[in-house]
């Protein structure tokens, strides 16, 4: 599949569940605190470096965008779905959000304190991913953290619904921090820690934090 497709498919998905999607997701994070532990993390390192704007790269419907604001992160959302968008301008109205693709970052060169992805790897292809991480270190600083969060597992898996049963087309890649953590040293970055979770569940999770090397 071309880029031009699963970005299309993932785009139209998204704004399909929009409204579902944020009415689940909306209180996510009161119930993980590990994910709640990892932000606040992330946002001291932040804070180490001395500060400055933070991208949220698949940011949603903003959640985890205003929870980093609260922790006193200068963050911002790009989301792929206009609708999203829409939805986090709405719910956030005092933070910056606005529409791009993490394929192709229209964000100036070493211009970020730091980058988050929570879960917005999940759509893109093994064969993509290199350009992801490649505009990941484009656009941080040198020594900029980066946190991701993924999926754990060996398989892709076509969604063709959920959010209250609306449908999609989007694959959802299930990866192990091992394979994660090659891509992102080929990127260019040092990767520091990853820390797995919800061992029992049929869908591990997994957090890595890593820095762009000087």
């Amino acid at each position: 599949m071309n880029t031009d497709q699963w970005l299309a498919d993932t785009r139209t998905s998204y704004d399909t569940v929009a409204v579902s999607y944020a009415d689940q997701l909306r209180e996510a994070l009161a119930g993980e605190p590990y994910l709640r532990a990892a932000l606040a993390l992330f946002a001291e390192l932040v804070h180490a470096t001395g500060g400055g704007p933070v991208a949220d790269v698949g940011c949603g419907p903003g959640h985890v965008t205003a929870h980093l604001h609260e922790l006193g992160v200068d963050a911002f959302g790009i989301d792929l779905s206009p609708a999203m968008i829409d939805l986090a301008r709405r719910d956030h109205p005092s933070l910056r959000f606005e529409v791009g693709s993490m394929t192709d970052l229209q964000l100036a060169d070493a211009s970020l304190a730091g980058l988050v992805a929570f879960w917005s790897l999940i759509h893109v292809p093994d064969d993509a991913v290199p350009t992801v991480f490649s505009h990941f270190h484009r656009v941080l600083r040198p020594g900029g953290p980066l946190l991701l969060g993924f999926h754990v597992g060996d398989e892709s898996r076509l969604k063709t619904q959920g959010y209250g049963g609306h449908p999609m087309n989007v694959y959802v890649h299930r990866r192990q921090p091992d394979q994660v953590t090659t891509w992102l040293s080929d990127a260019g970055f040092t990767v520091e820690a990853h820390m797995l979770f919800d061992l029992d569940e049929s869908v591990p999770g997994a957090v890595l934090f890593a820095h762009r090397q000087p």
